[in-house]
């Protein structure tokens, strides 16, 4: 009989040690979605849900085939809001007496932010999966998915107090979009990518 107690303890501990970051990301989609009318709050959840149900399922596929994972690539998907942040900075810096007008994060770039931002993931899953059995790994999945309740419900609280909120109505436009910005270069220079293109 598996320790059950302590499978849900240890995919705790994994979930929370490589998620940490992953705060950061939710803050700003949250932020996003108090200061205007997208993204939709169910786009967050959703996108963040499929987003972690691949991490979890490539890393668990991959211990299933003892097959190495090339997770540097997984850096290119830090385009995703890199992209979306310059769009958004140049939007509020052209001359015009009108507010930009906001674009709708849907739920595949929440999944796209939300992998790109899961490498780390990646390389702590793989050896977690491949010492557990399957009922351990099964109370496991079960485990992160709880977790990812957690997380948004976390994200969502953080950008709940008043000084938060009165931040983002002054200067959201701008600060939003530079967040994007750095959090997109963070995960492509993280990741490795830009060495593993220097040396082919």
């Amino acid at each position: 009989m598996e320790d059950l107690g302590g499978t849900v303890l240890t995919a705790a501990g994994a979930f929370a040690a490589t998620n940490l970051d992953d705060l950061l990301v939710l803050s700003v989609l949250f932020l996003s979605a108090r200061t205007r009318p997208v993204p939709r709050l169910w786009k967050i959840w959703i996108g963040q849900y499929i987003g972690i149900g691949i991490l979890t399922g490539v890393a668990a596929a991959a211990a299933l085939a003892l097959t190495p994972v090339p997770i540097e690539w997984v850096g290119f998907l830090g385009l995703v809001p890199l992209v979306l942040g310059c769009y958004a900075l140049i939007k509020v810096s052209r001359p015009s007496g009108d507010p930009p007008k906001p674009r709708s994060l849907t739920v595949p770039v929440v999944v796209a932010v939300t992998v790109a931002n899961g490498g780390d993931n990646i390389s702590v899953y793989i050896p977690l999966f491949h010492s557990l059995g399957p009922t351990a790994s099964v109370v496991t999945g079960l485990t992160f998915a709880v977790l990812v309740a957690v997380w948004c419900a976390a994200g969502y609280w953080l950008t709940a107090h008043p000084k938060v909120g009165a931040f983002c109505r002054r200067a959201g436009n701008w600060a939003i979009p530079v967040v994007y910005v750095a959090l997109g270069l963070t995960i492509i220079v993280r990741s490795g990518i830009i060495a593993l293109l220097f040396q082919r």
